[in-house]
């Protein structure tokens, strides 16, 4: 049973601003939209991101990165995020990174996603710190370094960053970067736990399970594993249907079996709609 690392998130929603009066030379041109074909808001956005205003254009980028009143464009996404984050906008500049990462509306270029990510953790965007991590930890844009990948995953989980809380976890269990140390692993995953990280519940569910860092406890683990499941995180699923089929630290309970297997399966797992079918096809 593998410890489950969380992947780097997507754009960010409208928040903090700074740096609102700064100017930037970048003027959007929205010529070749007929002003008539735009909605109203969408018309008032332009024009106030023309005249400087950072918090019109960082909007104005997610609209178009999530097609949200207008059709979803991630050139025209990366443009305003652009122009907003030459403005110091913390928001635009960790979704610049986000487009130069996926290559949303621009080549793809880990290098430059690195420098803008950077630059939003220095503006305490505790995602841009996590995702500054994730680069220096599979070795994206940047030498794989476990060490620097720790530093960062620890400022982001410093800023209530759940992933870099659970990731930062997975490098203490692992042994990377850091002495590996089970106690502090587990201290990692609990609080990435608490802030609603499904991948950290079910981390901390293989410790009771293995009884690392922990004494042994197959109710805790169900526990744990049973809060990851309820986060769609689908191996939760799959082994809280496993003590169900057991009776490992619950009562033997096919039925109930049946039923994570089913909701494994809806998140994706192919054992999880393996096992149901063999369950539904003995009658339970």
């Amino acid at each position: 049973m593998k410890f489950i690392k969380s992947a780097l998130p997507l754009f960010l929603a409208l928040g903090a601003i700074v740096g609102c009066s700064s100017t930037s030379s970048v003027s959007v041109n929205e010529d070749t939209v007929k002003k008539e074909d735009l909605p109203p808001e969408i018309a008032q956005l332009v024009q106030d991101c023309n005249s400087n205003d950072v918090t019109s254009c960082t909007f104005l980028g997610l609209k178009y990165a999530n097609g949200r009143d207008v059709k979803q464009d991630y050139s025209k996404a990366y443009t305003y995020f652009e122009k907003a984050c030459d403005m110091n906008d913390i928001e635009a500049c960790y979704n610049l990174g986000v487009s130069y990462t996926n290559g949303y509306g621009v080549k793809q270029d880990y290098r430059k996603a690195k420098n803008l990510y950077e630059k939003a953790c220095n503006l305490d965007e505790g995602k841009g710190c996590f995702n500054l991590g994730t680069l220096y930890d599979e070795g994206l844009g940047v030498k794989q370094d476990h060490s620097k990948a720790g530093y960062y995953y620890e400022q982001a989980c410093n800023m209530n960053v759940s992933s870099g809380c659970n990731n930062l976890g997975s490098l203490y269990n692992r042994g990377e970067g850091v002495k590996k140390d089970y106690s502090k692993a587990n201290a990692y995953h609990e609080k990435a736990c608490i802030l609603n990280n499904g991948n950290g519940c079910f981390n901390l569910g293989i410790s009771y399970d293995k009884g690392q860092g922990v004494k042994r406890n197959y109710t805790k683990a169900k526990s744990y594993y049973e809060k990851a499941c309820n986060m769609s995180v689908d191996n939760g699923c799959l082994i809280v249907g496993f003590f169900y089929y057991k009776g490992q630290g619950v009562k033997k309970d096919k039925t109930t079996a049946k039923w994570y297997f089913g909701k494994a399966c809806d998140y994706g797992n192919q054992t999880g709609c393996d096992v149901y079918r063999i369950l539904n096809e003995q009658g339970y």
